[in-house]
């Protein structure tokens, strides 16, 4: 055995890099693998870093490649402090080996933001009991409670899994993710969190890692995090991942005409965009338990059962503000739910 304590010996330190990427499912799940490298230094503010290098992976593995022809390429997008294990999370795109985007990179795809849009998206989820396949919570036979005392609740009969909820929003603030607040949902089992961007690309990237965040802490937990939009039929809410958005003349001129010109725009495109706001979601959006019918498409003041509400702020305001979109599914991809929206009002 080698003495490490004799001679001159230098531990050369080597930091950890969690790779992430989107794999070709629909829709998409989160990847990872780790590398330990040295690097002379690392600034996660210059967005993708100094010394992180592409990386490889077998797309086989992935619904991303044949395997004969297996390889694709993580090229390094984004960087984020890794609260949970240390080091860094590296958010990749996945591209072809001749260096073109592979075709499954839906971010790659988004464009530039010219019109300064914010964006908040409220996703929704299930913590699920890994032992029982249900939601936590819920006995193995049969239902618990109806809906009703869970919205915002409070007390071990009335919420699961809030140890899990609030590890997940400090490492994600932790991250210098915007994650802006967090309540238990209308089904036992089930919650919600905030994400608010300035920057689209960002917006997305940080509700892709605040995925991965839950989903890692859920894991070490023994816990499952379910994203299905209706994982269980019957009297229960489904799971949405609403997305809050304006843009600048939204925020700064916004009257009723404007306001109802751009709902109008998104009704006529509808089809359009449930082909990307994420997979069954006609399971969810069956015009109960505030949701409208997938087939259909309305907008009002204040109405959570619209596929587009008006807020009550943005009302108060003189119809400066924001709208909510009611329809996207818990699943959705961001990358394409936002492209499709600023393509539709132009």
């Amino acid at each position: 055995m080698m003495d490490l304590t004799q001679g001159n010996y230098k531990v050369i330190p080597k930091m950890r890099l969690e790779y992430v990427w989107l794999d070709g499912y629909n829709p998409s799940n989160l990847r990872s693998k780790v590398k330990y490298i040295v690097v002379e230094g690392i600034d996660e503010n210059q967005g993708v870093g100094i010394g992180v290098p592409d990386w490889s992976f077998d797309g086989s593995s992935t619904k991303q490649a044949e395997g004969g022809d297996s390889d694709c390429v993580l090229k390094p997008k984004r960087l984020y402090k890794n609260p949970i294990e240390g080091g860094f999370i590296v958010l990749c795109e996945v591209y072809l080996p001749n260096g073109e985007p592979h075709p499954s990179n839906q971010r790659a795809k988004l464009g530039e933001d010219k019109k300064e849009y914010w964006w908040g998206f409220e996703q929704e989820y299930f913590l699920m009991d890994t032992e029982t396949g249900k939601p936590l919570g819920w006995p193995q036979e049969g239902y618990p409670n109806p809906q009703g005392e869970y919205y915002c609740g409070v007390g071990a009969g009335n919420v699961k899994g809030r140890h899990i909820v609030e590890a997940h929003q400090k490492a994600c603030l932790q991250a210098g993710l915007s994650v802006d607040g967090t309540n238990a949902e209308v089904a036992l089992g089930q919650w919600e969190y905030q994400c608010f961007g300035d920057d689209t690309t960002k917006a997305c990237d940080d509700l892709w890692i605040s995925r991965f965040f839950l989903y890692k802490l859920a894991e070490v937990n023994g816990i499952g995090v379910e994203l299905h939009p209706k994982p269980y039929t019957g009297d229960w809410n489904g799971s949405g991942c609403h997305i809050n958005f304006s843009n600048k003349q939204m925020r700064k001129k916004g009257t009723k005409t404007m306001m109802t010109k751009i709902c109008k725009a998104l009704g006529k495109k509808h089809q359009e965009h449930i082909e990307v706001y994420g997979m069954e979601n006609d399971m969810r959006l069956t015009g109960l338990h505030e949701t409208q019918h997938i087939s259909e498409f309305s907008f009002g003041n204040s109405d959570r059962g619209a596929s587009i509400r008006i807020p009550v702020a943005t009302i108060d305001n003189r119809y400066k503000g924001y709208l909510e979109d009611r329809r996207p599914a818990s699943n959705v991809d961001p990358y394409q739910a936002v492209h499709m929206i600023m393509k539709t009002i132009g």
